[in-house]
């Protein structure tokens, strides 16, 4: 079987290429002329030049591909709504059409956990509708996103299926854990309240076991799954270890959540109104990461997809941070 994926570069997609050699599946990846794609031409995977954008390289892409994963999006927590859009919703348009027209077998869409109401959450499931409304742009483009996936799924008959993956850590991460860790060796990262709050995460491994039973169970299509590591993990039992594993002094520091909320508006608003161009220190996306309880329900996961997270948090931890310490904790030896 042949499998193209996007986005197949980065921390979900360079491990959805890695399982999918190991399964014995031709594997075509879209790829940017910019990107290293090193890594994967190490595992044999045809490059697809393009992106997102370049309907040619998506109808290559496609062409004789019995499977594709959507791993591309831009992430982030900072930027214009129209920004995630171009790439997230727009782009994204141009990818089903493709798969559309080469009547693609079997559709998976990495969404994100991200799509629920900016709130406290216990045991959510995927009955609860997601707020278009989000907090910041980028949620609110991962929503659009999968409204359109769903769209084409009913009134176009792509087979289908959403996954939505809370905070993504592994190996190769090359984003918010280096930041987790740069902060704390700077003594500047504090708990927002008590830190007791559950974490949404995921380790990367767990997450692409995930996709691959979304691509294989027929009752899958047309379907969403929350996807995280299965247990309740708390900011301080995450940060905490992350610390630990890294040799890094845990965080002491606490601040009360009507201060931190208070705090992310202001300075969110002078950072946008100084036309900022990087996220500040705190904001409202990040509240939502350190202040919120997010905890999800992965029973439809574990009923239809037979879905059992391989890895514990603490084994995929202990394995992102031996993989992404070293370049945060001694830079000129990386």
């Amino acid at each position: 079987m042949s499998i193209f994926i996007t986005g197949g570069t980065g921390l979900v997609g360079s491990h959805v290429a890695e399982e999918a050699v190991k399964r014995g599946l031709h594997v075509k990846a879209l790829a940017r002329q910019s990107s290293d794609t090193k890594f994967l031409e190490h595992l044999g995977v045809e490059i697809v030049k393009g992106d997102l954008a370049d309907a040619q390289s998506l109808e290559l892409g496609v062409a004789n591909c019995e499977l594709v994963i959507n791993c591309a999006a831009k992430v982030g927590d900072w930027g214009t709504l129209e920004e995630f859009r171009a790439l997230n919703v727009v782009a994204l348009e141009k990818l089903l059409d493709a798969m559309v027209a080469a009547k693609t077998k079997r559709f998976v869409h990495v969404s994100s956990l991200g799509v629920y109401e900016g709130r406290d959450h216990f045991g959510t499931d995927e009955t609860t509708p997601p707020a278009i409304n989000s907090l910041d742009a980028y949620t609110r483009s991962k929503c659009e996103a999968e409204n359109l996936v769903l769209k084409y799924h009913k009134e176009k008959s792509l087979p289908a299926a959403v996954v939505r993956p809370g905070f993504i850590y592994g190996e190769r991460d090359r984003t918010v854990l280096p930041k987790m860790l740069t902060n704390m060796k700077r003594g500047i990262l504090s708990y927002f309240g008590s830190g007791d709050q559950a974490l949404n995460c995921v380790y990367v491994k767990n997450l692409v076991s995930a996709i691959f039973l979304a691509s294989e169970k027929p009752e899958a299509v047309g379907e969403v799954f929350n996807i995280t590591d299965g247990t309740r993990i708390s900011k301080k039992d995450f940060i905490g270890t992350s610390a630990k594993l890294a040799g890094l002094k845990e965080p002491t520091r606490h601040i009360p959540l009507k201060l931190a909320w208070v705090l992310a508006l202001v300075v969110e608003k002078i950072a946008r109104a100084r036309g900022r161009k990087t996220a500040p220190l705190i904001n409202r996306a990040r509240y939502k990461f350190l202040g919120l309880n997010l905890d999800y329900s992965t029973e439809k996961a574990r009923k239809v997809l037979g879905y059992q997270p391989p890895y514990t948090w603490q084994e995929g931890l202990k394995r992102a941070i031996a993989d992404v310490a070293p370049t945060i904790l001694n830079p000129h030896k990386s």
